[in-house]
């Protein structure tokens, strides 16, 4: 998966649409991703004695890669991330402007 935690993400489909977010965390597996004030969702919460209050929680669900965009803080654009191998390892970089991103 060529996004990763706590990169920058321009949601492109759905009904968050055109949202900036970090991620917070990544699953590959299930090529999923959880951004920061992106696809909220309520869960119903019972009382677990002392360590959770009773309710309605708002949460963040998992929002599919083929959602989302890579965006460069660099260039300022939403852009596709491409591999490019240097010297001894391979690196992460920006489609548009070229920079390396890790």
């Amino acid at each position: 998966m060529k996004i990763h935690k706590d990169d920058t993400v321009l949601v492109i489909a759905g009904k968050d649409k055109g949202k900036k977010g970090k991620v917070r965390s990544a699953y590959p597996a299930d090529q999923r991703l959880i951004v920061d004030g992106v696809n909220m969702v309520k869960r119903h919460s019972r009382a677990r004695r002392a360590v959770r209050q009773a309710g309605i929680i708002e949460m963040e669900a998992p929002i599919h890669v083929a959602k989302v965009k890579f965006f460069c803080n660099k260039c300022d654009k939403a852009s596709r991330v491409k591999f490019r191998i240097l010297e001894d390892r391979k690196v992460r970089t920006c489609s548009a402007c070229k920079e390396v991103i890790d």
